[in-house]
């Protein structure tokens, strides 16, 4: 099979190294990101869950943001309404919105709620869940503070969820940002997933692999050793 000099290049990049430092893991993802848009900087964890019967969920504020702009959607009433829109929320309401959403309107990538309209969100289930729109106390997104959660979000907050073969898919950020920032947002990200070990459900080892790549670039499998001195750090 002929491949492309792209392809080439990033194979000649990469080598036949398989697992690489955190430093070298970052340079190599930014060396590597040479198509003309700003990469997303992608990062996938295999847990050694039994994925049938735990779920790892949580949230980590990344301390240099994803580089990514977030259309929020806060279903608040009242002096909420007010407090969600002086927080930065994009769009604010309750019955008027869900109509909107009933009718096809999609055009928001997080949803915050709190308690009192959970009423009016919940028969939106089929509709946000697949999407992974629903809001849930469990990520902070269902609050009474949701001036708090509004403005972490925009700052950089990330939701996690471990799928049903026990992977966990994230972005820590930007190939544009500079190596230093990304480092720190990877190894937060790494710390937020190791704090949400599971008391039961854990197969041996809790991460058995982590892999960060760019959204088009080949995926650079970190060194387990690393891994775990910052998962320890944590604990």
């Amino acid at each position: 099979m002929k491949r492309s000099k792209r392809y080439q290049n990033i194979e000649t990049l990469v080598g036949s190294q398989r697992v690489f430092g955190f430093d070298e893991a970052i340079a190599t993802l930014k060396k590597s990101a040479t198509t003309s848009f700003d990469e997303t900087a992608e990062i996938i964890f295999n847990l050694g869950i039994k994925a049938s019967q735990v779920t790892v969920r949580g949230t980590c504020s990344l301390p240099h943001g994803t580089g990514k702009t977030v259309r929020i959607l806060a279903f608040a009433k009242g002096a909420n309404q007010v407090e969600a829109t002086e927080a930065g929320a994009d769009y604010v309401g309750g019955e008027d919105i869900a109509k909107k959403i009933k009718d096809g309107w999609l055009e928001f990538d997080k949803v915050v709620a709190t308690p009192d309209m959970m009423s009016v969100v919940g028969k939106l289930g089929k509709i946000l869940g697949p999407r992974g729109l629903m809001p849930s106390p469990k990520t902070g997104t269902v609050t009474r503070d949701v001036g708090k959660i509004i403005a972490e979000l925009k700052k950089g907050m990330v939701e996690f969820r471990s799928d049903r073969q026990g992977l966990i898919h994230s972005i820590f950020g930007k190939a544009s940002f500079e190596e230093g920032s990304l480092k720190e947002n990877l190894t937060t990200i790494i710390r937020s997933v190791g704090e949400h070990r599971p008391e039961e459900g854990v197969k041996g080892n809790y991460i058995t692999k982590v892999s960060i790549a760019s959204t088009m670039g080949p995926g650079l499998e970190l060194d387990l050793s690393e891994i775990m001195a910052v998962t320890e750090q944590a604990n």
